[in-house]
């Protein structure tokens, strides 16, 4: 496959959703060469789903794959044991290993809702670090300075706080450059959170006789909320594995400021045609609503295919629109024994306890009937609608 190297592809690629280029000479250089670069992306498993904030990069890296590059889609299994402390304010614990393997073995099934798996080397940082010594490690964190660690702006911020930051914390970021050696890699693609982890890795590289990755940091997409950076923890999330019904009404949701962003960031909708409705929007010739409703058919179609997400937009008209209950509801076949199980196994709820809050709220209806009792046994829900608050339903079979 030939090497895309057209000026229109590159302009574009370093500029759409794109924060900072590291270094912007040098990338450009490299992408005009020909040459089948090494594209890294590294992430921890620290949850078994990921969402709309993840798929920034992967999109990117798509593009990237499409104009023939390699991906190098690094699952960091070892790192994610003690994890990455960016914007943590707190000291990040250790996790146990079998813990960490869980979380990663839905990942290439997920990622592979974006990319071409056939075409990605998938790598675990396991490989190298499990074998690594105590005398290998010192060495390797002897090539930085503590001064270096702590000019991280999320340390300073702990250490006016009072807060502790641990000695584990501080190796992170030396670990995340070696990444970079073992897989020569290139050029890097990340979330500005993550730039100056990476930047670690161009002294380690050219220490190694490697020429230097370069980095390209993209913009971070703000949660449904629109302000805070998306994230499980707080709610404010959409899940590449959620259901259809859930993507759409969650993206319907988002407040009217963040409309451009997402479509930029996680759709792929043509530059110039976001251009023209961004000038749309300005001059209030289109209604915000039909532009989101735009934003949800088309990242529902890249998770579900674009049958699934006309179905689901109907879904959403009949439900909110005309108040009708939706015609296109997921049928599921479950394995849990009671119905709080039933609603973590199924998505509608993230965990028993929120499921247990959704119940004691009245919020759980089965064939539209309110039901407040979790232990209800399983078998009794089949053939029936489980509904979980105003949008979340599925068919139990």
């Amino acid at each position: 496959m030939p090497i895309d190297t057209s000026k229109k592809t590159i302009d574009e690629l370093l500029t759409r959703g794109v924060a900072q280029v590291t270094v912007r000479e040098s990338v450009e250089k490299k992408l005009r060469s020909g040459k089948k670069l090494r594209i890294k992306h590294g992430v921890d498993p620290t949850t078994k789903d990921l969402h709309l904030g993840y798929a920034v990069v992967y999109e990117k890296l798509r593009k990237l794959q499409q104009m023939g590059h390699t991906i190098v889609f690094l699952i960091g299994d070892f790192t994610a044991r003690f994890g990455d402390p960016t914007d943590k304010e707190s000291q990040r614990t250790l996790r146990d290993k079998k813990e960490v393997e869980a979380a990663a073995k839905s990942y290439a099934k997920q990622i592979g809702t974006i990319l071409d798996m056939q075409k990605t080397e998938v790598r675990h940082n396991s490989a190298w670090y499990d074998k690594l010594s105590a005398e290998g490690l010192l060495r390797l964190m002897s090539r930085f300075t503590v001064a270096r660690m702590l000019e991280r702006d999320m340390f300073q911020k702990r250490q006016e706080a009072g807060h502790e930051i641990g000695m584990h914390e501080l190796v992170y970021p030396v670990l995340q450059g070696w990444d970079s050696v073992m897989l020569k890699s290139d050029i890097t693609v990340v979330g500005t959170d993550q730039t100056f982890n990476e930047l670690q890795a161009r002294k380690l590289q050219e220490q190694e006789g490697q020429e230097p990755q370069d980095i390209i940091a993209m913009d971070i997409l703000v949660g449904t909320d629109g302000h805070l950076k998306m994230s499980q923890s707080l709610g404010n999330y959409v899940g590449i594995m959620e259901s259809a019904m859930e993507q759409y009404g969650k993206l319907m949701s988002i407040p009217d400021s963040a409309i451009l962003s997402y479509l930029t960031l996680v759709t792929r909708i043509s530059a110039q045609e976001i251009a023209l409705l961004s000038e749309e929007l300005t001059k209030d010739k289109v209604n915000p609503r039909d532009v989101k409703m735009r934003l949800a058919k088309e990242v529902v179609t890249i998770y579900h295919g674009a049958t699934t997400a006309e179905k689901a937009e109907q879904a959403f008209i009949l439900q909110f629109q005309k108040h009708e209950p939706p015609t296109y509801i997921e049928e599921i076949l479950v394995k849990g024994a009671t119905l709080i199980e039933v609603m973590v196994e199924t998505k509608l709820v993230a965990s028993k306890g929120e499921g247990r809050r959704m119940l004691e709220q009245n919020a759980v209806k089965v064939d539209g009937e309110k039901v407040v009792d979790g232990t209800l046994a399983a078998k009794k829900l089949k053939g029936k609608v489980l509904q979980v608050g105003k949008r979340k339903f599925v068919k139990i079979t």
